[in-house]
């Protein structure tokens, strides 16, 4: 299927630009509660919008039947027609874009589609935290205006910030990558972006960050995420897995947090009053609800067998924290629980609290007072979204290889260009999974043809490439061209949630093909991948008539034009690897089951990420090229910090003070530090460049992404980039036993590949005041 789509000027797909033509003249929905045509209920408190939220939320919930309540507790909430209020269908998604995987999402009429930007693996590769909350703060106007048309909910169930920790793992391009660093300042900036920079407490929508906690394995080896026992340790669990959700709280202010199917040492996440209550609702004070992956508490129940009865499920789930069920089966369940004396009344209205607070702070009991009503359809798939749904293609592209700078092309001097491979003319594999219905496609096939003059074959039907039947065709064309493109990789046949991967490397025939094509093409050869996690492409590393090897991850609607863009060189490539890039081999290592993060010569483990794994790889966490050349030199940072201690238990405590210092016994708001870097581009193009500061300990344990920052540079010119550290949060380690510490000594900063900048922590005892 062809369609018109955005190019570089900025044209958007024909009927969209029609759209914006239009009257905004379509019909907004009634008001959800507190309509003040209804005289039952428009002068009771809970819609009196001068009273405080918690005043508004006891009101309501003092009003409610129990009947009533429980219906509240799942994602299909029933209406209370007697106070007014409308059902409610919780249940929406917003990974890259609004999507209509959930049911709360309806596309058609005045909203036929909405701007699907690259998928989160792709995206997060630009290490760009400005452009991840634009973002977010696009869909959420595209979200608004859909909601007021009556097509959409304010409740989206996104971003994954799961650790994306097994190359194999089908739903890793979901994820910002392999490294906590990352993935928590992707999941803050994007959660910024959706709920927005509303005053005081409320929220343009609610976004939700999910699957808490250690949840990596959908379908490997007979294993399923519905029966999978996660056995985590303390360590990995604060080190690694929890980093993303405490900072979706912490630093994003998120309304929801989403437990997943899996158990964690032995418990159910969804029924863990430790993750729930104690960790989301204690340590951290979560705002907002807690809610269950789809029939997660089902699962704990009827594949689990944790409780011996469903009252006892529903009963567990709700104690331990659980606000809403994304399911039937508290609707079902939990009046019995209550009637049966093993949850209490109290519990529930908790639980509605958590719902009906977020509710209000989104204005859905405001009546016709809706914020945000401005936005309708001219404000979906506007020009301006579809430009940044093409910026962010243009900046998650990762240059991997290039030869005797083969790249750019010439449009001068490569004249035709042969595309060949089962993703060269990609559409709806561009947009990876949890996509909802583009504003339009430019194919790679599309974006090099608005070049060149371009000769076009598949090579493979699909991308499981089951044959090699075409393969004489493509070498044919592949030695009349002046250069040969190939356009390979993977799709959601191949990686998707409830599907991970068995390999690798390319599927089918498709290294065959590549190889074939390579030594038939008269020009040099450019390889572009697609996919949301690594493939071991060692074959084409080595052959030197491969000139070039680019990986664009799942780019989105406007994929094939970001891929032009970069191979011809309108855009220079700043993109790095969020995933490190494994040998096949390493996987007869580590089955997907063992959840443990460090090394362990003793049972010959590798370890996993390159935290803490050192053999061989492909292409290293962090590795992407430019066409121009970048160098760092210090402009100033401390040399020296001392570390207070502000508990007097820690001074009496000696043993360690020595060695390392506990978080919780510092106070970590006179341990900032700024660090001053120049980048100055030595090449002759312009180009964008991510300063990346890893930090080793004084024991001399492995490097550790602790910050970064995206600058654009001017060939020839110099920048200086601040950045602030803190020694709690980016120079502090984790023990076995899950205390974060930091350690006293020599900490080495690691600025790219060429600066080294070492800071002493001495510690300084400071007496508590009485």
């Amino acid at each position: 299927m062809s369609h018109n789509s955005l190019n570089k000027n900025n044209i958007p797909f024909l009927f969209f630009y029609l759209l914006l033509l239009l009257p905004f003249t379509y019909q907004t929905r009634p008001p959800f509660a507190c309509d003040p045509a209804n005289g039952i209920t428009k002068n009771l408190p809970f819609c009196r919008v001068s009273l405080h939220i918690s005043d508004r939320v006891k009101d309501l919930i003092g009003r409610l039947r129990l009947q009533e309540k429980v219906r509240l507790l799942v994602n299909n909430a029933a209406p209370v027609e007697r106070l007014g209020i409308k059902g409610y269908e919780w249940w929406s998604e917003a990974l890259h874009g609004v999507s209509n995987t959930g049911p709360g999402v309806t596309f058609g009429g005045a909203f036929p589609g909405a701007t699907s930007f690259p998928q989160v693996i792709t995206t997060a590769a630009s290490y760009n935290a400005s452009l991840w909350e634009a973002i977010g703060q696009a869909v959420s106007n595209e979200a608004r205006a859909m909601y007021n048309g009556g097509v959409a909910g304010l409740t989206y169930w996104s971003p994954n910030v799961n650790i994306f920790r097994d190359p194999r793992w089908g739903r890793g391009q979901e994820t910002p990558g392999e490294d906590p660093t990352l993935a928590a300042r992707y999941a803050a900036s994007y959660v910024r972006g959706l709920q927005g920079n509303t005053a005081g407490n409320r929220l343009k929508v609610a976004a939700c960050c999910k699957h808490y906690t250690a949840y990596d394995l959908d379908l490997w080896n007979g294993m399923d995420r519905f029966h999978f026992n996660a056995k985590v340790s303390k360590q990995d669990l604060e080190e690694t897995y929890n980093v993303p959700f405490k900072a979706c709280v912490f630093e994003g202010k998120v309304a929801s947090i989403m437990c997943s199917y899996n158990q964690v040492n032995g418990k159910p996440t969804c029924a863990d009053p430790s993750l729930l209550r104690d960790t989301i609702r204690g340590q951290w004070r979560l705002n907002g609800y807690i809610v269950s992956d789809c029939d997660s508490v089902g699962v704990l129940f009827n594949n689990q067998h944790f409780t011996t009865t469903p009252e006892d499920a529903a009963a567990a789930s709700i104690k331990a924290g659980l606000d809403l069920d994304c399911g039937p089966f508290l609707a079902i369940h939990t009046e019995g629980a209550i009637r049966s004396g093993k949850l209490s009344v109290a519990d529930v209205d908790r639980a509605l609290a958590n719902l009906l607070t977020v509710q209000m702070r989104l204005g859905m009991f405001d009546g016709p007072r809706q914020p945000y009503l401005n936005l309708g359809p001219r404000d979906v798939c506007s020009p301006a979204h579809q430009q940044l749904a093409l910026e962010a293609a243009r900046q998650g592209i990762v240059l991997l290889q290039n030869r005797n700078r083969a790249l750019p092309l010439s449009t001068n001097r490569h004249r035709t260009i042969t595309v060949i491979g089962p993703n060269s003319d990609a559409t709806d594999t561009m947009i990876g999974n949890y996509a909802g219905t583009p504003c339009g496609y430019t194919s790679p096939l599309q974006g090099i043809s608005r070049y060149v003059k371009t000769i076009h074959e598949r090579g493979c039907a699909q991308v499981s490439c089951g044959d090699n039947r075409q393969f004489g065709r493509a070498e044919l064309i592949a030695r009349q061209a002046d250069v040969t493109v190939l356009v390979m990789g993977l799709s959601q046949a191949i990686e998707r949630e409830a599907l991970d991967r068995v390999g690798l490397l390319l599927p089918g025939h498709q290294q065959e093909l590549v190889s074939r094509v390579a030594r038939a093409s008269r020009g040099p050869v450019v390889l572009v991948l697609m996919s949301g996690g690594p493939i071991d492409v060692t074959f084409a590393k080595n052959d030197p008539k491969i000139a070039a090897i680019l990986w664009v991850g799942y780019p989105g609607q406007a994929g094939g034009t970001a891929i032009a863009d970069v191979i011809f060189g309108t855009t220079n490539p700043g993109g790095k690897l969020p995933v490190t890039w494994y040998p096949q081999g390493y996987l007869a290592k580590v089955p997907m089951t063992d959840m443990a993060m460090h090394a362990d010569p003793s049972r010959g483990y590798p370890g996993r990420t390159y935290r803490f794994y050192k053999g061989p790889v492909v292409f290293p966490f962090g590795f992407g090229l430019s066409y121009t050349s970048f160098r760092h030199s210090l402009a100033g940072g401390p040399t020296k910090i001392s570390v207070p201690l502000t508990s007097s238990k820690a001074f009496k405590n000696t043993t360690l003070l020595s060695e390392a210092i506990r978080v919780s016994h510092t106070n970590c708001e006179t341990l900032t530090l700024g660090v001053h870097v120049n980048v100055e581009n030595i090449g002759e193009m312009d180009g964008t460049h991510t300063v990346m500061i890893f930090a080793s300990s004084p024991d001399g344990a492995e490097k550790r992404l602790v910050a970064f920052e995206k600058v654009n540079v001017m060939a020839g010119a110099k920048q200086q980039v601040k950045i602030d550290l803190n020694a709690c949060s980016h120079l502090s380690v984790v023990d076995q036993f899950g205390i974060r510490r930091i350690p006293i000594g020599d900490h080495n900063l690691h600025i790219g590949e060429d600066l080294k900048h070492t800071i002493t922590l001495q510690n300084f005892v400071e007496e508590m005041k009485p």
